[in-house]
């Protein structure tokens, strides 16, 4: 059965390079950012990039902060899909020197799930974690054995820890007997082709230097960046634009249903990792609010104009980044900058509501399926020439009890008496079973077919 598909057009979409240059410089200028570097994906390819500030190299490298938390979650999942652990067993089982900080007071016990979704109540943790990125595994376990600070009850609420992705590193590592970067690298970074994305600052200069804005200046923030740690499955990874893009594509690719066989996880985990699992709330980004939520190491806005937009921002003393895109639609953006916290949602946010007011966000065209069209000639032979026996045979049989044939037959007799005869102008289907029947009078019809694979119709309504 066919998923949803949008026409891309992959030309005019190319043809914007300038109008996003003009948007990152615009944004650098606002913010007072060293450096912008963005790429426009289109289809599976990145269509153009460029950069504006002081990095005009698109292979620099960047750290990308938060945005690892994807490839951690990604890991994670693809190690359930190979049946090695259990999102719902309770971390402990797997590390138990996590008990004291993965047990709440009252008793309940921190699953993978929890954190994975932001709803292990861990307190939010930007500010501290931030500058403990190179904290050794015994640093954190004397921590550990602290215990920890909830702010809510597990699984009530959602509460953003990076705390919460070091416990998952510590998990894959155990599971594995390995570090989460060898994991990652592997089984995500290697498959994918990855080859600029690291764990590390290079050993050459193509790494953007670290920079923060203060008193309308630029100024270097600190001497060199934090390594890799124990925290760094929360934002320890360095890539550039195309190794990105590259990511978001793989990603996006299975809300289309297309699996490029490259990287070790399926279709079903990817398209978990991009589905709403905790809400957030409603969230303003640049002035526009929508509901938000979070699925497993990614982030989903219902937006009016855009539909369901996936991301994740990335934010570390002296860099900040964001990736974005449309679910299923082939259309993202993809942004990284040396400045502290620069916010690259902004950019690339307001890079897809430029598209949107170009027309060149492609609106989702869902297949007619075979019983829709079927079930829809059939009612609207029904209704203008009604038999009893016909309308038996294609009903659920909850349409006769929910309003007799009787009546039906009545009302479909003065519609075709007052508006003429229903012919079929159009077919509209919101999905494989409910679509909006438009005929050439005028008149619309709902349908809505049955759970069965018989497809029988359990309602339908003319307007």
């Amino acid at each position: 059965m066919d998923d949803p598909m949008a026409e891309i057009d992959l030309e005019a979409l190319h043809a914007t390079q300038p109008l996003i240059s003009e948007i990152a410089q615009q944004v650098c200028q606002e913010f007072k950012l060293d450096s912008v570097v963005w790429g426009l994906i289109g289809g599976q390819e990145l269509l153009t990039s460029g950069s504006a500030g002081s990095m005009t190299d698109l292979s620099t490298r960047y750290r990308i902060a938060s945005m690892t938390k994807s490839f951690t979650a990604a890991a994670v999942l693809s190690l359930r899909d190979e049946g090695a652990l259990s999102i719902d067993t309770p971390v402990d089982e797997y590390a138990p020197e996590l008990a004291t900080i993965c047990r709440t007071e009252s008793g309940t016990r921190i699953t993978l799930r929890h954190l994975l979704s932001m709803t292990s109540g861990l307190a939010t943790d930007d500010p501290w974690a931030d500058r403990h990125l190179d904290a050794t595994a015994q640093e954190m376990n004397d921590l550990y054995q602290q215990g920890g600070l909830y702010a809510f009850a597990p699984g009530t609420h959602f509460e953003y820890s990076n705390l919460g992705f070091a416990l998952i590193g510590r998990v894959v590592e155990r599971v594995t007997g390995r570090r989460v970067r060898d994991f990652v690298d592997e089984r995500l970074l290697a498959p994918l082709h990855m080859t600029s994305t690291t764990w590390d600052p290079p050993l050459d200069q193509t790494w953007a230097p670290p920079t923060r804005a203060q008193d309308g200046l630029i100024i270097p923030d600190g001497a060199d960046p934090l390594r890799d740690g124990e925290i760094a499955p929360m934002g320890g990874l360095w890539t550039t634009v195309d190794d990105l893009a590259r990511w978001v594509m793989w990603l996006n690719e299975a809300n289309s249903n297309t699996d490029s066989q490259t990287a070790r996880l399926n279709v079903a985990s990817r398209r978990d990792m991009q589905a709403m699992h905790t809400y957030a709330g409603v969230i303003a980004l640049d002035g526009d609010k929508a509901p938000t939520g979070y699925g497993y190491g990614l982030m989903m806005r219902d937006d009016p104009d855009l539909g369901i937009v996936n991301s994740h921002s990335g934010g570390l003393p002296g860099y900040g980044s964001n990736m974005r895109w449309l679910s299923g639609r082939d259309i993202g953006v993809v942004a990284m900058s040396n400045t502290t916290y620069a916010p690259m949602a902004i950019f690339t946010h307001r890079v897809l509501k430029m598209l949107h007011s170009a027309n060149l966000v492609p609106v989702t065209k869902m297949k007619i399926s075979d019983a829709l069209q079927q079930r829809s000639d059939q009612l609207v032979a029904l209704l203008n020439q009604w038999d009893s026996e016909h309308a038996q045979s294609i009903f659920a049989d909850n349409v006769a009890l929910d309003e007799s044939f009787d009546r039906q037959q009545a009302a479909a007799l003065k519609i075709i008496t007052e508006h003429g005869p229903l012919v079929i102008k159009s077919i509209t289907p919101s999905s494989h079973a409910e679509a909006c029947i438009e005929c050439v009078n005028g008149k619309k019809i709902e349908i809505l077919l049955g759970p069965l694979h018989s497809a029988p119709i359990q309602w339908y309504e003319v307007k």
